[in-house]
């Protein structure tokens, strides 16, 4: 081959390839959660198990979904935090770290149907809007379901635990009850929030661990959406005080925010 010729198929071939990966970590300052005390550190210097490894994959259509991995020393990723309407991944930047306090490793997802949640923007759902692609709560069950994929690898191939908040609840539910890759759902008020689909019908038969809790007016609408599948499956929190919608009732601001944490945390370690 001609020199001129070999450089440049050499020119050809390194420029189609992707940019290279980035991975970066936040540590967390005295053990706060807001994101404006966040200061980044090498991975050689990172001793403490409080962290955030910030990453991104491919959806089912080639959309990146930029995720937080909060990851223990003694623990893979085994849980899938997915949010609601209208917020991204940072609905969970308190709750994945009491997670963890409790023994497991989560990854915080951001979906193409969302904003911002604790001054954190959705990435994806920004990234979706610039090349056009439609954001529907539907759009967003093939980024849910990649997620299941990349989480189940990092988990060594063993089966991880959903959980979603409003609108992601129910795809959680509905993506749940027939995916291998999933032991166990956890649905903070899911309702029938997706067009032309019937949550209660389609997880009519579900054979899985399920959680569900809501705010207290939300009751008998989260009751009459796992009536179909068998009480033994099933562990709903009903809560006799106000309460909130989605997941975060886990806040440490939510009035019985310790409640729901007491419900979720022995579902969570019966699995």
């Amino acid at each position: 081959m001609k020199p001129t010729l070999f450089i440049a198929v050499l020119f050809f071939t390194f420029a189609c390839m992707p940019p290279p990966k980035e991975t970066t970590i936040e540590k967390i300052d005295e053990g706060k959660f807001d994101s404006l005390h966040m200061e980044a550190v090498p991975i050689s210097k990172l001793s403490e198990s409080r962290f955030i490894q910030h990453d991104s994959f491919p959806s089912r259509d080639s959309l990146l979904i930029f995720a937080d991995i909060y990851e223990r020393k003694d623990s893979k990723p085994i849980i899938l935090l997915c949010h609601q309407a209208g917020f991204s991944r940072g609905e969970y930047r308190e709750t994945a770290f009491r997670i963890g306090s409790i023994g497991f490793s989560s990854i915080a997802i951001d979906q193409r149907s969302g904003n911002e949640a604790n001054k954190i923007i959705n990435k994806t759902a920004q990234l979706a809007k610039e090349k056009g692609l439609p954001t529907e709560y539907i759009d967003a069950k093939q980024d849910i379901e990649a997620a299941i994929d990349y989480l189940y690898k990092l988990n060594d191939n063993e089966s991880i635990v959903l959980v979603g908040s409003s609108y992601s609840a129910s795809l959680v539910l509905l993506i749940g009850k027939n995916n291998e890759k999933v032991k166990a759902v956890a649905a903070f008020s899911p309702g029938e929030y997706i067009e032309g689909i019937s949550i209660q019908g389609s997880i009519k038969g579900y054979e899985k661990p399920i959680f569900v809790t809501s705010s207290k007016t939300e009751t008998e609408a989260t009751k009459s959406i796992i009536s179909e599948v068998d009480t033994v499956w099933t562990n709903q929190f009903l809560p006799d005080f106000e309460g909130i919608h989605g997941s975060r009732a886990l806040w440490e601001t939510t009035e019985g925010s310790d409640k729901y944490w007491d419900a979720f945390k022995t579902f969570l370690k019966g699995l």
